[in-house]
């Protein structure tokens, strides 16, 4: 395996030391990173006003991911779009990330060069910096990302303040990322013929701006991202803040399954309940504001389902 610093150096010039452009046209940039890649930790100065949003996520080789069917800059990609996807879930703006890499020798060639192109691919577009990590042997390759993000003080939206009344609202198109796989799985060496319908499994779309939008107007009473699917993530908002919800199934926006794939058997309504990794917004909104919530936030469809 080619050595850790040789790897480490090749990391830190492939991605960017400074923010690029946010996201979120209205929001200022202040500078947190006092220390980044080079030294044994980095530092970090959170602005004042604002409070640090962090998460943590694994991605795994046999158990996220297949080598033999995802290209590497793919999983560079969606490893690091679906931990930023809990940054937006909280309302916040994503900052900074720690990367560690287990890598067999095998990846530590072409692979890794495709899999970091794809990660700064996804850093760029959501405005990230790397701000360290780590990088180690290992049989099978191991992502593991710590993500950093800012919200104004008392502003992140949480999972456990939905009240009983609140409009339930999904953003984007629900069973779309489901439908990529089951067509990845079954049609493996086919999966170029359908490049829309398999998009947004390879790469998904953070919906960063939405999130940010709603907590900039306090507007959600509670949120979370449909990782899991909408009936499990549903459970997780009904569990934390103590109620229970009444979805109306023809309001959810499901995805289209083409007349050529009946023969696959798959239903919009199922793909769309129970299908994960559509890394959307699930969130809560008081009926009385129900006046102010717009059909589209940020360019993104918002349909009340509940």
């Amino acid at each position: 395996m080619a050595s850790e610093s040789r790897l480490i150096e090749s990391i830190r010039k492939r991605f960017a030391s400074r923010p690029s452009t946010p996201i979120v046209k209205d929001a200022a940039r202040r500078e947190w990173l006092r220390v980044g890649i080079g030294d044994d930790a980095a530092v970090l100065r959170p602005a004042p006003g604002y409070e640090c949003v962090v998460t943590t996520d694994a991605f795994l080789e046999n158990v996220h991911f297949l080598r033999e069917v995802h290209e590497a800059a793919a999983v560079g990609y969606k490893a690091l779009a679906r931990a930023t996807s809990d940054v937006a879930a909280m309302g916040a703006l994503p900052r900074y990330f720690f990367l560690t890499l287990g890598l067999p020798k095998s990846c530590s060639g072409q692979w890794f060069d495709r899999f970091t192109r794809g990660m700064s691919h996804a850093a760029r577009e959501f405005g990230l910096v790397l701000a360290g990590g780590d990088t180690t042997r290992s049989r099978e390759v191991v992502i593991a990302l710590t993500v950093f993000g800012e919200v104004k003080r008392g502003r992140a939206v949480l999972r456990s303040g939905a009240k009983p009344g609140d409009l339930l609202c999904v953003s984007g198109r629900l069973g779309e990322a489901e439908l990529g796989l089951r067509l990845i799985l079954r049609e493996a060496r086919n999966q170029r013929r359908w490049p829309k319908l398999v998009k947004k499994h390879f790469h998904p779309q953070p919906r960063l701006a939405l999130g940010e939008w709603l907590a900039f107007h306090s507007l959600a009473t509670s949120m979370i991202d449909t990782s899991d699917g909408l009936s499990t993530d549903l459970s997780h908002i009904c569990h934390a803040s103590g109620v229970g919800a009444r979805v109306m199934a023809e309001k959810i926006p499901a995805v289209h399954v083409p007349p050529e794939l009946r023969r696959l058997k798959l239903r919009s309504l199922d793909l769309a309940l129970h299908g994960g990794e559509d890394y959307e917004l699930l969130f809560t909104v008081p009926k009385k504001f129900a006046a102010r919530l717009p059909a589209a936030i940020e360019e993104i469809p918002v349909t009340v389902i509940g």
